[in-house]
C-alpha cells in the first residue's frame, strides 16, 4: 500500500508535470539542434508547448469511416502507458524501499514500452484512411523487427547484473528483474554491455520514430501516415505521448546500462548528464542518416543487430561463468 500511495502521489501532480515539462523541453532541444545543423534559427523554447495548446483549442475531426471507439481510445491508452512508464522509472530512485515492494518491474517496463506502438497501430488502422493503413503496416513491420533485438539487449543486462549478485533463493532471483537492483550497476563498461547498449539505442531510435526509422510517418511519402487523420485534442495527446517518450526511453537506457540517476545532489547532476548524453546520441543519429526503406530496417535489425545481440549474450554468459566482468 505504501508503494501505491507514493505512486499515486507522483502521478497526480509532480510526476505528470515533471515528465510533460521535461518532455516538451527535450522536444525543443531536438528541434533546435536539428535546425542549427540545417543552418536555420529554429523554434523558441516554448514552441512545443504552444503547439500542444493550439491543438487543444482546435476541433477534433473523426472520419466517418473510422471505428470511433478505437480511434479515440488509442491515443488515450498510449499516453497513459508512457506516463505510467515514466513514473515507474522516476520511482526507481525516489520511491523509498521500492526493492521490497515491487519486484520484476523491468518486465512491466518492457510491456509498457510496447503499448504506445500498439496504440499507434490500432488508432491508425481504425481511421479508415489508406495512408494511415500504409503507416500502420509499416509500424507493424518495424515493431516486429526491433523488439527482438531490444529484448535480447535487456537479457544481456540481466545476465551482467547477475554476475554482481549472489542468488541463493527464489526471492533473490526475482531481485534480478528489479530496476532498482539493475540501476546499481553499469553494464555499459563491459564488451557485451556496450554492444547491448548500442543495439538498444538504435531500437529506441526506431521506437521514437526518429530518422532513419521514421518510416511509418514519412511525411514526404504518405503524408504523415499513422497520424494523418488525427486532429485537435487527440493529436495533442499523440504529441504529448511522443514528448514523454523522450523522457522515459532515454531514462530507461540510463537505468539499465549506465547506473541510473541516484538520489544525492551530485548523483542527480551526474545522472542528468547521462540522460543528456543519450539524448545527444539520438539527435546525432537522427541528423546524420537518411530515412531507410522498411525492408532495409527489417534487414538491419534481423540480420545485423540480431546476431550481434546473440554474440553479446554469449559473451555475458562466459563472463558470468568465468567471473570476467569485462566480458
Amino acid at each position: 500500500m505504501e508503494f501505491i500511495r507514493h505512486l499515486v502521489w507522483l502521478l497526480i501532480f509532480p510526476g505528470f508535470v515533471f515528465t510533460v515539462v521535461v518532455g516538451l523541453y527535450a522536444c525543443w532541444v531536438v528541434r533546435k539542434v536539428t535546425a542549427l545543423i540545417h543552418h536555420r534559427i529554429g523554434p523558441p523554447v516554448l514552441q512545443p508547448l504552444y503547439d500542444v495548446l493550439k491543438l487543444l483549442g482546435k476541433q477534433t475531426m473523426i472520419p466517418e469511416a473510422a471505428n470511433k471507439i478505437v480511434f479515440i481510445a488509442a491515443p488515450v491508452v498510449g499516453f497513459a502507458s508512457v506516463l505510467v512508464l515514466s513514473i515507474l522509472l522516476l520511482g526507481v530512485d525516489f520511491i523509498p524501499s521500492q526493492n521490497d515492494m515491487f519486484l520484476g518491474d523491468v518486465i512491466v517496463a518492457i510491456y509498457l514500452m510496447v503499448i504506445p506502438s500498439l496504440a499507434l497501430i490500432l488508432g491508425s488502422s481504425a481511421s479508415g484512411s489508406p495512408h494511415a493503413a500504409i503507416g500502420a503496416s509499416r509500424e507493424i513491420k518495424l515493431v516486429t523487427s526491433y523488439e527482438l533485438a531490444l529484448v535480447m539487449a535487456f537479457i544481456v543486462v540481466i545476465i551482467k547484473t547477475a554476475t554482481f549478485q549472489t542468488v541463493s533463493d527464489t526471492v533473490g532471483e526475482v531481485h534480478l528483474l528489479s530496476l532498482s537492483s539493475i540501476a546499481e550497476h553499469a553494464p555499459v563498461f563491459s564488451i557485451s554491455g556496450l554492444l547491448a547498449f548500442l543495439a538498444a539505442l538504435l531500437c529506441i531510435q526506431a521506437k521514437l520514430g526518429f530518422t532513419p526509422f521514421d518510416i511509418p510517418e514519412a511525411e514526404t511519402e504518405i503524408a504523415g501516415g499513422v497520424l494523418i487523420e488525427y486532429s485537435g485534442a487527440l493529436l495533442a495527446l499523440w504529441k504529448l505521448m511522443q514528448a514523454i517518450m523522450l523522457v522515459a526511453l532515454p531514462l530507461f537506457l540510463v537505468i539499465l546500462f549506465m547506473g541510473g540517476i541516484g538520489s544525492g545532489i551530485g548523483s542527480i547532476l551526474f545522472g542528468i548528464g547521462k540522460y543528456v548524453l543519450v539524448l545527444v546520441l539520438l539527435i546525432l543519429i537522427k541528423n546524420t542518416n537518411p530515412r531507410m526503406r522498411i525492408d532495409q530496417a527489417l534487414k538491419f535489425f534481423w540480420f545485423y543487430c540480431g546476431p550481434v545481440m546473440a554474440l553479446a549474450i554469449v559473451l555475458a554468459m562466459l563472463g558470468n561463468v568465468y567471473d570476467k566482468w569485462w566480458l
